[in-house]
């Protein structure tokens, strides 16, 4: 049996390094997506995931617009194969409260976090129906259940993507095609350990688990997620927060 194929939108950042890394490590054939002010990053990138013997084949797109989506789809299917694993990954944060929001950064945040999300599903559902089978795996956030101060824009987009994660699922469990979301809480990405130290001990002052996650912790879960074996899983929201936030 030929390898499958998964493709992870916002391949090169913290998140989308793990998970690309955990996939070919799981035996799936990688490709991932990056924007192009990430361009310049690509050789360090590239030359870290040859060192640890990951192949992942990278594909600049703005997945913001539709149009882009449907050849990123077709470009990834004819170099790769069919997209059997859909990873919803691609993600950004303006932050600011309602009064000094702008609308130029609600709408980048809407468009890159959430309509993104239908931009590139869109076009690899029908594939997916066609052939029986399925795993997509939405990456929403801990905030996008509860709520962050500074973070409408955010805290919706990602409360967004679970709703349309249950929706789809609805639609397309018949055909052997999973749906799910995970949740990350604070997660270590270089991005963030780069913050001011006292902020960093405040935020895991919060965290019943005395710390934040690592990047590889949300990557196992979507590994789990992205398994064959995982087929009764649908719909579901998993929650990776160290037990920060808990609902039933």
């Amino acid at each position: 049996m030929s390898k499958r194929v998964a493709l992870v939108t916002g391949a090169v950042g913290g998140i989308g390094t793990a998970i690309v890394t955990e996939l070919a490590k799981a035996g799936f054939k990688v490709a991932g997506t990056y924007i192009a002010m990430e361009a310049k990053i690509l050789p360090d990138w590239k030359a870290a995931r040859e060192k640890e013997g990951v192949s992942c084949e990278l594909f600049e797109v703005d997945v913001t617009d539709f149009d882009a989506c449907i050849k990123l789809i077709a470009d990834v299917e004819a170099k790769c194969g069919p997209v059997d694993v859909l990873v919803n990954n691609a993600g950004i944060t303006r932050d600011a409260t309602m009064k000094k929001m702008k609308k130029d950064n609600w709408d980048m945040v809407i468009n890159t976090n959430l309509n993104s999300v239908f931009n590139v599903t869109r076009n690899v559902v029908e594939g997916m129906l066609d052939r029986s089978y399925g795993r997509i795996v939405n990456i929403s956030s801990m905030n996008g259940q509860k709520g962050q101060f500074g973070q409408a824009n955010y805290s919706a987009a990602k409360s967004g993507i679970h709703g349309f994660t249950m929706s789809l699922a609805q639609e397309v469990a018949r055909k052997g095609i999973t749906v799910n979301s995970v949740s990350p809480g604070y997660t270590a990405t270089p991005m963030v350990r780069a913050i001011d130290e006292k902020i960093l001990k405040s935020i895991i002052a919060q965290i019943p688990a005395g710390r934040m996650a690592e990047p590889e912790e949300i990557a196992w879960t979507v590994r789990f997620l992205a398994d064959e074996r995982s087929g009764f899983i649908n719909g579901a929201n998993v929650p990776v927060n160290g037990a920060q936030y808990t609902c039933f």
